[in-house]
């Protein structure tokens, strides 16, 4: 059965205002959870206008909810050594009481790596250093110790604890490249998200792509979650919304995620919901 997000990226609004939503988004049982984004500049118009940073707005919504599962779709690889986001995700899911879901992504937008001198590299550097970064997060989160030797990581004797309140912390890749994006999510990956498939059609040929990396390494590819991302403007009908949804449902997503633009309102909630349930 198909299940729903939110998603309130963290531009053009303020910290009252997504506060206000998720707090609101808590009590409507039709949203099963909410995601921020992880980037430093806005990525629709103004693109000069502000940007709250993910990570710490998140830990501050984990404390203010009590049901819904948090996450950030997707915290870029090349904006934090993989350690330290592995620590990060630990305590997060504590914060959380086990509610926490860990987006991981390659990164790709130039402008703010650039402004800030973060390193990103070419398409092929990205996507090696994303392997390794997760195999790292990986093996952090769930050995006692971890010894690591890469190009881009080198670990010794690595600790992360306390380890999640989870057993097991999901671990979310958005993406959609056919070479390198979901062969990384066969491997690692217990949830796959798209954002913005031009359609059901789209999707599923994406969908067999991964399934067919999942046969090359035996694994059983009913084993990762789906999900979608839908834009939603505050002038669409939830009527609309709900139909698209219903379509990608049908195809075999199991979650969509609304994701919203700034200024937030959470009185857009109730009728979307009204309409999805």
């Amino acid at each position: 059965m198909v299940a729903y997000a939110v998603k309130t990226p963290p531009q053009h609004g303020t910290w009252s205002e997504i506060l206000g939503l998720w707090q609101a988004a808590d009590d409507i049982d039709v949203f099963e959870s909410a995601w921020t984004m992880d980037h430093f500049y806005p990525l629709s118009p103004p693109l000069d206008g502000s940007e709250l940073e993910s990570w710490t707005l998140l830990a501050a919504l984990a404390q203010a909810t009590r049901r819904l599962r948090v996450g950030c779709m997707v915290n870029g690889m090349h904006f934090r050594h993989p350690a330290v986001t592995a620590n990060m995700a630990a305590t997060l899911d504590h914060i959380a009481g086990g509610r926490f879901d860990l987006g991981l992504g390659a990164g790709w937008f130039e402008p703010e790596a650039d402004a800030y001198g973060i390193p990103l590299g070419t398409l092929t550097e990205r996507f090696d250093r994303f392997d390794e970064g997760v195999e790292v997060i990986v093996s952090l989160l769930t050995r006692e110790a971890t010894t690591f030797s890469g190009r881009y990581y080198r670990l010794v004797d690595a600790r992360c604890e306390p380890k999640p309140v989870q057993d097991r912390l999901p671990i979310v890749i958005g993406g959609r490249g056919p070479r390198r994006t979901l062969r990384t999510v066969a491997r690692w990956a217990d949830h796959w998200d798209v954002v913005r498939p031009e359609d059901p059609g789209a999707w599923t040929r994406l969908d067999a792509v991964l399934r067919e990396h999942c046969a090359a390494i035996g694994r059983d590819p009913g084993e990762i979650r789906r999900s979608v991302h839908l834009m939603w403007a505050a002038d669409d009908d939830p009527a609309a919304l709900a139909d698209t949804a219903a379509g990608f449902a049908a195809a075999g997503v199991g979650l969509v995620i609304f994701s919203m633009r700034g200024p937030y309102d959470a009185r857009l909630l109730e009728p979307l919901a009204g309409e999805l349930a």
